[in-house]
């Protein structure tokens, strides 16, 4: 009898352990259980995503599918902040804890904590604009440290010169952002820079909180021609918002990125954040695999832009669409 009951006490308390891993919030995956790497080893990679939009999950993709394609060899633990910098601190942390073989940390305030989480665990980060100025590295070239990545950089300069080519009469371009994301601030300066070599003039309205945002849209629309999206996260994740409204003025709109027209702006020449996220695992694999000092391997900047334009967009603002910028274009949204 007392076999008995130590037998039905082990199968509930292995029961109690299967019921628990299936409740946690933690997602791992395998990646490449079939290939293997040279000596065959498993590497454990932290991936830490500030939030859920669709920028920073085609970074996430592009790296898994980066990781796939070169045979690397992975398990994967998934960790998404849900916006929150201190859930980023914590998840970096927990990574440290764990001794993972590499940390990729998506936007700049999870690279932010992930570097000061760890000074030993090789950190690549995606989405970040300037990682310089956010003190994530100490240089472009020479990052001097454990973390180094690919930049969300975009062409601006060529981004501001498309208002003119829709509509010559475009004057003042508007531009929404997160007072919280060093990001931001860094991409804002450098339009104000670039904007009247192309006779444009740049107002700006700030929010730190994304209930604040319908307000904050209607008061800028009402002084402005367009709208330049920039590389924000809280913009990002609003899109659908910020294009609803963009609707209802009659109002172009230009992105710095491609997942922003695919959620309803208008268009973009801008980078491809699942192309990032492959480019940042080319990076993870010479780390890895090939043994490369991290180090010595420079922050990169995207290696191609394509011009993306939003279809339904196009024809609901009334908008020629023989324009040879709309013609030359990738149409998503139809």
């Amino acid at each position: 009898m007392k076999k008995r009951i130590a037998k039905l006490v082990s199968l509930l308390i292995v029961s109690m352990v299967i019921i628990t891993g299936c409740s946690s919030s933690n997602k791992s995956s395998i990646i490449n259980e079939s290939t293997s790497t040279a000596n065959g080893e498993v590497f454990r990679i932290g991936i830490s995503q500030l939030a859920e939009h669709p920028a920073l999950d085609d970074a996430r993709r592009g790296f898994e599918d980066g990781l796939k394609e070169l045979g690397v060899n992975a398990e994967i633990d998934y960790q998404n902040a849900q916006g929150d910098i201190p859930t980023s601190l914590t998840i970096a942390q927990k990574f440290a804890k764990d001794q993972m073989d590499l940390i990729y940390a998506i936007a700049t305030p999870a690279a932010q904590s992930a570097k000061q989480a760890t000074r030993d665990i090789p950190i690549l980060f995606s989405a970040v604009t300037d990682p310089v100025k956010a003190e994530i590295v100490q240089d472009w070239e020479n990052v001097g440290g454990n973390v180094t990545g690919t930049s969300d950089k975009a062409p601006v300069e060529t981004q501001l010169k498309m208002f003119k080519e829709i509509d010559p009469s475009i004057e003042t371009i508007g531009i929404l952002y997160n007072t919280n994301e060093a990001n931001s601030e860094v991409q804002i300066e450098e339009v104000k820079a670039l904007a009247p070599n192309e006779g444009l003039e740049i107002v700006t309205v700030g929010v730190n909180n994304i209930n604040d945002l319908p307000q904050a849209i209607d008061s800028l629309f009402k002084k402005v021609d367009a709208l330049y999206c920039l590389t924000d996260n809280m913009i990002a994740s609003s899109v659908e918002l910020v294009t609803k409204k963009l609707n209802d003025y009659k109002m172009v709109s230009v992105s710095a990125e491609e997942s922003q027209v695919g959620g309803g702006i208008l268009i973009t020449n801008g980078l491809s954040y699942y192309e990032l996220g492959k480019q940042t695992a080319k990076m993870a694999k010479e780390i890895l695999v090939d043994g490369k000092d991290i180090s010595s391997i420079p922050v990169g900047l995207a290696e191609k832009t394509v011009t993306t334009v939003n279809e339904k967009t196009l024809k609901a603002l009334g908008l020629d669409e023989n324009l040879q910028i709309f013609k030359d274009a990738i149409k998503v949204g139809n």
